[in-house]
Protein backbone atom coordinates (compact mmCIF):
# COMPACT_ATOMS: atom_id res chain seq x y z
CA UNK A 1 0.00 0.00 0.00
CA UNK A 2 2.97 2.27 -0.15
CA UNK A 3 2.02 5.37 -2.36
CA UNK A 4 4.09 5.42 -5.71
CA UNK A 5 3.38 9.77 -6.07
CA UNK A 6 3.69 12.86 -3.91
CA UNK A 7 0.01 13.63 -4.41
CA UNK A 8 -0.66 9.81 -2.41
CA UNK A 9 1.51 10.57 0.49
CA UNK A 10 -0.85 11.20 3.69
CA UNK A 11 0.00 14.10 5.60
CA UNK A 12 3.33 15.98 6.08
CA UNK A 13 1.11 19.09 3.85
CA UNK A 14 3.89 21.30 5.30
CA UNK A 15 6.56 19.73 3.35
CA UNK A 16 4.47 18.20 0.41
CA UNK A 17 1.73 20.86 -0.14
CA UNK A 18 1.01 22.83 -3.21
CA UNK A 19 4.04 25.17 -3.39
CA UNK A 20 5.72 24.04 -1.05
CA UNK A 21 9.85 24.27 -1.41
CA UNK A 22 10.00 20.34 -0.94
CA UNK A 23 7.74 19.55 -3.31
CA UNK A 24 8.96 22.36 -5.76
CA UNK A 25 12.00 20.82 -5.61
CA UNK A 26 11.12 17.27 -5.88
CA UNK A 27 9.16 18.29 -9.02
CA UNK A 28 11.61 20.01 -11.01
CA UNK A 29 14.50 16.78 -10.21
CA UNK A 30 16.41 18.73 -8.45
CA UNK A 31 18.06 17.26 -5.53
CA UNK A 32 20.29 17.88 -2.52
CA UNK A 33 21.17 15.66 0.64
CA UNK A 34 18.53 15.44 3.34
CA UNK A 35 17.56 14.51 6.97
CA UNK A 36 14.23 12.92 7.14
CA UNK A 37 13.27 12.70 11.26
CA UNK A 38 10.05 11.54 12.35
CA UNK A 39 8.35 9.56 14.48
CA UNK A 40 7.53 5.73 13.17
CA UNK A 41 5.31 5.16 10.40
CA UNK A 42 5.22 8.95 9.63
CA UNK A 43 6.09 8.04 5.67
CA UNK A 44 10.11 8.94 5.77
CA UNK A 45 10.96 5.55 3.45
CA UNK A 46 8.14 6.30 0.77
CA UNK A 47 8.93 10.25 0.88
CA UNK A 48 12.91 8.56 -0.25
CA UNK A 49 11.06 6.58 -2.15
CA UNK A 50 9.07 9.18 -4.46
CA UNK A 51 11.85 11.46 -4.62
CA UNK A 52 13.96 8.80 -6.66
CA UNK A 53 10.74 8.39 -8.66
CA UNK A 54 10.50 11.49 -9.55
CA UNK A 55 14.04 12.54 -10.25
CA UNK A 56 14.91 9.24 -12.34
CA UNK A 57 17.69 8.43 -10.09
CA UNK A 58 19.31 5.13 -9.17
CA UNK A 59 17.72 4.04 -5.82
CA UNK A 60 19.79 2.30 -3.36
CA UNK A 61 18.36 1.63 0.43
CA UNK A 62 20.44 0.53 3.45
CA UNK A 63 19.80 -0.40 6.78
CA UNK A 64 22.50 1.00 9.31
CA UNK A 65 21.44 -1.64 11.52
CA UNK A 66 22.68 -4.28 8.88
CA UNK A 67 25.51 -2.81 6.91
CA UNK A 68 28.68 -2.16 7.01
CA UNK A 69 31.41 0.85 5.76
CA UNK A 70 32.24 -1.42 3.49
CA UNK A 71 29.20 -1.94 1.99
CA UNK A 72 29.18 2.09 2.17
CA UNK A 73 32.40 2.43 0.26
CA UNK A 74 31.23 0.01 -2.32
CA UNK A 75 27.94 1.91 -3.27
CA UNK A 76 29.65 5.27 -3.46
CA UNK A 77 32.06 3.56 -5.81
CA UNK A 78 29.78 2.53 -8.12
CA UNK A 79 27.83 5.65 -7.52
CA UNK A 80 31.06 7.81 -8.65
CA UNK A 81 31.35 5.53 -11.65
CA UNK A 82 27.40 6.32 -12.86
CA UNK A 83 27.71 10.07 -12.44
CA UNK A 84 30.98 10.32 -14.16
CA UNK A 85 29.91 7.83 -17.15
CA UNK A 86 26.58 8.12 -17.76
CA UNK A 87 25.30 11.25 -16.20
CA UNK A 88 23.04 9.38 -13.15
CA UNK A 89 22.60 10.08 -9.46
CA UNK A 90 22.33 7.80 -7.04
CA UNK A 91 20.18 8.09 -4.33
CA UNK A 92 21.43 6.67 -1.07
CA UNK A 93 18.71 6.06 1.52
CA UNK A 94 20.20 5.20 4.57
CA UNK A 95 16.96 4.11 7.12
CA UNK A 96 17.92 4.77 11.02
CA UNK A 97 20.84 6.67 9.57
CA UNK A 98 21.81 7.34 13.56
CA UNK A 99 22.59 3.86 14.74
CA UNK A 100 25.75 4.50 12.41
CA UNK A 101 29.01 4.93 14.49
CA UNK A 102 31.12 8.31 13.98
CA UNK A 103 33.66 6.21 11.54
CA UNK A 104 30.27 4.72 9.57
CA UNK A 105 29.20 8.29 9.00
CA UNK A 106 31.78 9.88 8.25
CA UNK A 107 32.86 7.67 5.11
CA UNK A 108 29.80 9.27 3.68
CA UNK A 109 31.36 12.87 4.04
CA UNK A 110 33.56 12.98 0.59
CA UNK A 111 30.62 11.49 -1.38
CA UNK A 112 28.03 13.62 -0.03
CA UNK A 113 30.45 16.50 -0.20
CA UNK A 114 31.17 15.93 -4.21
CA UNK A 115 28.14 15.66 -5.12
CA UNK A 116 29.06 11.86 -5.58
CA UNK A 117 25.70 10.51 -4.07
CA UNK A 118 22.63 12.12 -2.70
CA UNK A 119 22.11 10.89 0.96
CA UNK A 120 18.76 10.48 2.62
CA UNK A 121 18.50 9.61 5.82
CA UNK A 122 15.66 8.51 7.97
CA UNK A 123 15.71 8.50 11.71
CA UNK A 124 13.14 8.58 14.40
CA UNK A 125 15.70 10.34 16.86
CA UNK A 126 17.13 13.87 16.93
CA UNK A 127 19.77 14.55 14.07
CA UNK A 128 21.49 17.05 16.65
CA UNK A 129 22.21 14.11 18.56
CA UNK A 130 22.39 11.40 16.27
CA UNK A 131 24.18 12.29 13.32
CA UNK A 132 27.99 13.89 13.60
CA UNK A 133 27.98 18.07 12.87
CA UNK A 134 30.11 17.51 9.80
CA UNK A 135 27.27 15.35 7.82
CA UNK A 136 23.92 17.50 9.15
CA UNK A 137 26.05 20.67 7.70
CA UNK A 138 26.09 19.28 4.53
CA UNK A 139 22.15 18.32 4.82
CA UNK A 140 18.95 19.61 4.85
CA UNK A 141 16.68 18.68 8.31
CA UNK A 142 13.00 17.68 7.33
CA UNK A 143 10.96 17.35 9.99
CA UNK A 144 8.17 14.76 9.20
CA UNK A 145 4.94 15.03 11.53
CA UNK A 146 3.16 12.42 13.66
CA UNK A 147 0.07 11.36 11.02
CA UNK A 148 -3.44 12.75 13.07
CA UNK A 149 -6.05 10.12 13.47
CA UNK A 150 -7.93 11.50 10.44
CA UNK A 151 -4.75 10.96 8.23
CA UNK A 152 -4.29 7.09 9.65
CA UNK A 153 -8.28 6.30 8.85
CA UNK A 154 -7.82 7.59 5.08
CA UNK A 155 -4.70 5.14 5.03
CA UNK A 156 -6.73 2.28 6.22
CA UNK A 157 -10.00 3.06 4.27
CA UNK A 158 -7.68 2.96 1.04
CA UNK A 159 -6.27 -0.25 2.51
CA UNK A 160 -9.69 -1.73 2.21
CA UNK A 161 -10.87 -0.17 -0.95
CA UNK A 162 -7.47 -1.86 -3.11
CA UNK A 163 -7.51 -4.66 -4.95
CA UNK A 164 -3.84 -4.75 -3.49
CA UNK A 165 -4.61 -4.37 -0.37
CA UNK A 166 -7.92 -5.81 1.66
CA UNK A 167 -10.37 -5.45 -0.57
CA UNK A 168 -10.49 -9.47 -1.60
CA UNK A 169 -11.25 -9.95 1.86
CA UNK A 170 -14.44 -8.04 1.66
CA UNK A 171 -13.52 -6.05 4.72
CA UNK A 172 -16.68 -4.25 6.84
CA UNK A 173 -15.32 -2.06 9.13
CA UNK A 174 -17.58 0.18 11.33
CA UNK A 175 -16.24 3.89 11.61
CA UNK A 176 -15.59 3.08 15.75
CA UNK A 177 -13.36 0.42 14.66
CA UNK A 178 -11.45 2.98 12.29
CA UNK A 179 -11.42 5.30 15.49
CA UNK A 180 -10.00 2.90 17.63
CA UNK A 181 -7.38 1.38 15.24
CA UNK A 182 -6.31 5.24 14.57
CA UNK A 183 -6.06 6.11 18.30
CA UNK A 184 -4.16 2.97 19.71
CA UNK A 185 -1.79 3.05 16.39
CA UNK A 186 -0.58 7.11 17.40
CA UNK A 187 0.22 8.09 14.14
CA UNK A 188 1.78 4.92 12.49
CA UNK A 189 0.53 4.45 9.56
CA UNK A 190 1.95 0.86 9.76
CA UNK A 191 1.21 0.35 12.98
CA UNK A 192 -2.58 0.79 11.80
CA UNK A 193 -2.59 -1.15 9.03
CA UNK A 194 -0.84 -4.00 10.72
CA UNK A 195 -4.04 -3.80 13.37
CA UNK A 196 -6.36 -3.38 10.52
CA UNK A 197 -5.21 -6.58 8.53
CA UNK A 198 -5.30 -8.90 11.65
CA UNK A 199 -8.67 -7.67 12.71
CA UNK A 200 -9.91 -8.26 8.94
CA UNK A 201 -8.05 -11.79 8.98
CA UNK A 202 -9.53 -12.54 12.15
CA UNK A 203 -13.06 -11.98 11.04
CA UNK A 204 -14.56 -15.15 10.19
CA UNK A 205 -16.57 -14.44 6.89
CA UNK A 206 -20.75 -14.69 6.22
CA UNK A 207 -22.35 -16.08 3.10
CA UNK A 208 -21.48 -13.53 1.16
CA UNK A 209 -17.56 -13.35 2.27
CA UNK A 210 -17.73 -10.35 3.47
CA UNK A 211 -15.62 -10.23 6.85
CA UNK A 212 -17.67 -7.69 9.64
CA UNK A 213 -14.81 -6.44 12.09
CA UNK A 214 -16.79 -5.50 15.66
CA UNK A 215 -15.13 -3.36 18.20
CA UNK A 216 -14.64 -5.83 20.01
CA UNK A 217 -13.02 -8.45 18.11
CA UNK A 218 -10.23 -4.91 17.02
CA UNK A 219 -10.16 -5.03 21.47
CA UNK A 220 -9.05 -8.62 21.78
CA UNK A 221 -6.98 -8.47 18.66
CA UNK A 222 -5.16 -5.41 19.40
CA UNK A 223 -5.16 -5.79 23.32
CA UNK A 224 -2.99 -2.59 23.56
CA UNK A 225 -2.07 0.69 22.77
CA UNK A 226 0.99 1.37 20.76
CA UNK A 227 3.12 3.33 22.79
CA UNK A 228 5.43 5.14 21.28
CA UNK A 229 8.71 5.13 23.29
CA UNK A 230 12.01 4.17 23.07
CA UNK A 231 13.91 3.86 25.98
CA UNK A 232 17.24 4.95 24.79
CA UNK A 233 16.14 7.95 22.41
CA UNK A 234 14.98 11.58 22.58
CA UNK A 235 11.16 10.45 23.51
CA UNK A 236 13.17 9.01 26.98
CA UNK A 237 14.23 12.06 27.61
CA UNK A 238 11.06 14.05 26.54
CA UNK A 239 8.59 12.15 29.34
CA UNK A 240 10.95 12.36 32.14
CA UNK A 241 11.39 15.96 31.37
CA UNK A 242 7.75 16.37 31.26
CA UNK A 243 7.38 13.57 34.78
CA UNK A 244 9.78 16.15 36.52
CA UNK A 245 7.92 19.52 35.31
CA UNK A 246 4.76 18.06 36.47
CA UNK A 247 6.22 17.24 40.02
CA UNK A 248 8.08 20.69 40.43
CA UNK A 249 5.05 22.56 39.16
CA UNK A 250 2.95 20.63 42.03
CA UNK A 251 0.44 18.43 39.17
CA UNK A 252 -0.03 15.41 40.46
CA UNK A 253 -2.30 14.51 37.64
CA UNK A 254 0.01 15.13 34.93
CA UNK A 255 2.75 13.54 37.14
CA UNK A 256 0.81 10.29 37.32
CA UNK A 257 -0.09 10.37 33.36
CA UNK A 258 3.69 10.98 32.11
CA UNK A 259 4.55 7.69 34.75
CA UNK A 260 1.82 6.01 33.67
CA UNK A 261 3.15 6.57 30.16
CA UNK A 262 6.71 5.70 30.63
CA UNK A 263 5.91 2.61 32.93
CA UNK A 264 3.26 0.82 30.40
CA UNK A 265 5.42 1.50 27.49
CA UNK A 266 8.23 -0.54 28.93
CA UNK A 267 10.46 1.80 30.60
CA UNK A 268 12.99 0.42 33.55
CA UNK A 269 10.95 1.17 36.89
CA UNK A 270 13.76 1.85 39.07
CA UNK A 271 15.34 4.36 36.23
CA UNK A 272 12.03 6.10 37.24
CA UNK A 273 13.00 5.52 41.08
CA UNK A 274 16.21 6.75 40.78
CA UNK A 275 14.67 10.39 39.17
CA UNK A 276 12.52 10.73 41.93
CA UNK A 277 15.16 10.04 44.11
CA UNK A 278 16.90 12.48 42.52
CA UNK A 279 13.99 14.76 42.50
CA UNK A 280 13.31 14.72 46.39
CA UNK A 281 16.56 16.09 46.42
CA UNK A 282 17.00 18.60 43.95
CA UNK A 283 13.55 20.03 44.12
CA UNK A 284 12.00 19.30 47.27
CA UNK A 285 15.06 19.10 49.42
CA UNK A 286 14.77 20.20 53.71
CA UNK A 287 11.25 22.04 52.67
CA UNK A 288 10.05 18.27 53.41
CA UNK A 289 12.81 16.06 55.11
CA UNK A 290 10.64 13.01 54.18
CA UNK A 291 10.41 13.39 51.08
CA UNK A 292 13.85 11.47 50.68
CA UNK A 293 12.93 8.93 52.88
CA UNK A 294 9.51 7.95 50.26
CA UNK A 295 11.14 8.04 47.34
CA UNK A 296 13.81 5.42 48.60
CA UNK A 297 10.85 3.42 49.91
CA UNK A 298 9.20 3.23 46.58
CA UNK A 299 12.62 2.65 45.22
CA UNK A 300 13.11 -0.75 47.61
CA UNK A 301 9.42 -1.47 47.00
CA UNK A 302 9.89 -1.58 43.12
CA UNK A 303 13.16 -3.56 43.72
CA UNK A 304 11.51 -6.10 46.27
CA UNK A 305 8.21 -6.43 44.65
CA UNK A 306 8.86 -5.76 41.48
CA UNK A 307 6.55 -5.00 38.30
CA UNK A 308 3.74 -4.78 37.77
CA UNK A 309 2.89 -4.52 41.36
CA UNK A 310 5.38 -1.77 42.17
CA UNK A 311 3.82 0.79 40.21
CA UNK A 312 1.48 2.10 42.93
CA UNK A 313 4.74 2.38 44.98
CA UNK A 314 5.74 4.64 42.07
CA UNK A 315 2.36 6.17 42.28
CA UNK A 316 2.88 7.08 46.19
CA UNK A 317 6.03 8.45 45.69
CA UNK A 318 4.95 10.64 42.41
CA UNK A 319 1.85 12.18 44.41
CA UNK A 320 3.54 13.09 47.26
CA UNK A 321 7.10 14.95 46.22
CA UNK A 322 3.99 16.36 43.87
CA UNK A 323 2.48 17.77 46.50
CA UNK A 324 5.24 18.25 48.86
CA UNK A 325 6.93 21.95 49.73
CA UNK A 326 9.47 22.98 47.20
CA UNK A 327 13.12 24.46 47.72
CA UNK A 328 16.20 24.12 45.73
CA UNK A 329 17.90 25.77 48.16
CA UNK A 330 20.38 22.48 48.77
CA UNK A 331 20.82 21.97 45.44
CA UNK A 332 21.53 25.72 44.68
CA UNK A 333 23.87 25.25 48.01
CA UNK A 334 25.61 22.27 47.11
CA UNK A 335 26.82 24.31 43.70
CA UNK A 336 27.88 26.87 45.04
CA UNK A 337 30.36 25.13 47.25
CA UNK A 338 31.00 22.79 43.96
CA UNK A 339 32.17 25.73 42.20
CA UNK A 340 34.21 27.25 45.27
CA UNK A 341 36.14 23.72 45.68
CA UNK A 342 36.90 23.45 41.85
CA UNK A 343 37.77 26.96 41.38
CA UNK A 344 39.30 28.93 45.09
CA UNK A 345 42.93 28.39 45.78
CA UNK A 346 43.04 24.81 47.49
CA UNK A 347 43.99 26.06 50.96
CA UNK A 348 44.97 23.69 53.81
CA UNK A 349 42.31 23.07 56.47
CA UNK A 350 42.70 25.77 59.49
CA UNK A 351 44.55 24.67 62.21
CA UNK A 352 41.54 24.77 64.82
CA UNK A 353 39.57 22.39 63.12
CA UNK A 354 42.31 19.33 62.63
CA UNK A 355 42.29 16.91 65.07
CA UNK A 356 45.31 16.63 67.13
CA UNK A 357 46.28 12.45 68.23
CA UNK A 358 49.98 13.46 69.07
CA UNK A 359 52.57 15.66 70.82
CA UNK A 360 53.97 16.31 67.76
CA UNK A 361 50.87 17.63 65.97
CA UNK A 362 49.47 19.48 69.15
CA UNK A 363 53.10 21.28 69.34
CA UNK A 364 52.36 22.34 65.93
CA UNK A 365 49.04 24.28 66.38
CA UNK A 366 46.73 21.47 65.40
CA UNK A 367 43.29 21.75 67.25
CA UNK A 368 44.76 25.12 69.20
CA UNK A 369 41.60 27.47 69.62
CA UNK A 370 38.86 25.35 68.81
CA UNK A 371 35.99 25.47 70.58
CA UNK A 372 33.62 22.67 71.84
CA UNK A 373 30.03 23.17 70.83
CA UNK A 374 29.07 20.87 74.00
CA UNK A 375 30.55 23.32 76.37
CA UNK A 376 28.44 26.19 75.02
CA UNK A 377 24.82 27.15 75.84
CA UNK A 378 22.64 25.22 73.08
CA UNK A 379 25.59 23.45 71.71
CA UNK A 380 26.23 26.67 69.31
CA UNK A 381 29.45 28.44 68.91
CA UNK A 382 30.98 30.91 66.78
CA UNK A 383 33.42 30.14 65.20
CA UNK A 384 35.01 30.15 60.95
CA UNK A 385 35.08 27.03 59.71
CA UNK A 386 35.50 27.97 55.92
CA UNK A 387 39.60 28.38 54.69
CA UNK A 388 40.32 32.09 55.30
CA UNK A 389 39.71 33.50 51.21
CA UNK A 390 36.29 31.99 51.71
CA UNK A 391 35.80 33.48 54.91
CA UNK A 392 32.00 34.71 55.49
CA UNK A 393 30.81 32.57 52.44
CA UNK A 394 27.26 31.51 53.01
CA UNK A 395 25.93 28.59 50.80
CA UNK A 396 22.90 27.41 52.29
CA UNK A 397 20.19 29.98 51.95
CA UNK A 398 16.92 28.31 53.66
CA UNK A 399 13.30 29.22 51.97
CA UNK A 400 10.34 29.96 54.13
CA UNK A 401 8.39 26.73 52.84
CA UNK A 402 8.04 23.90 54.78
CA UNK A 403 10.04 22.73 57.04
CA UNK A 404 12.73 24.91 55.63
CA UNK A 405 11.01 28.23 57.60
CA UNK A 406 12.00 26.04 61.31
CA UNK A 407 15.51 25.89 59.48
CA UNK A 408 15.80 29.06 58.69
CA UNK A 409 15.26 29.70 62.20
CA UNK A 410 17.97 27.70 63.23
CA UNK A 411 20.66 29.43 61.07
CA UNK A 412 22.64 32.17 62.76
CA UNK A 413 24.78 34.93 61.13
CA UNK A 414 28.44 34.36 59.86
CA UNK A 415 30.99 35.77 61.89
CA UNK A 416 32.97 38.72 61.05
Amino acid sequence: MRPATLDEIVGQDHLLGKDKPLRRMIEKGELHSMILWGPPGSGKTTLALAIAHYTKAIFIQLSAVTSSVAEVREITRRAEFERSMHSRRTILFVDEIHRFNKAQQDAFLPHVESGGIILVGATTENPSFEVIAPLLSRCRVYVLSQLGPDEVKTVMNRAMASKQGLAPLKPVVAEDVLDYLAMVSQGDARAALTALELCVASAEPDRRGARLVTLELAQDVVQRKFLLYDKSGEEHFNLISALHKCLRDSDPDGALYWLARMLEAGEDPMYVARRLVRFASEDVGLAQPNALLIANAAKDAVHFVGMPEGNTALAQAVVYLALAPKSNALYVAYGEAKDDALKSATEPVPLHLRNAPTGLMKGLGYGKGYKYAHDFKDAQVEQEHLPPSLKGRKYYRPTDRGFEAELKKRTRPKPD
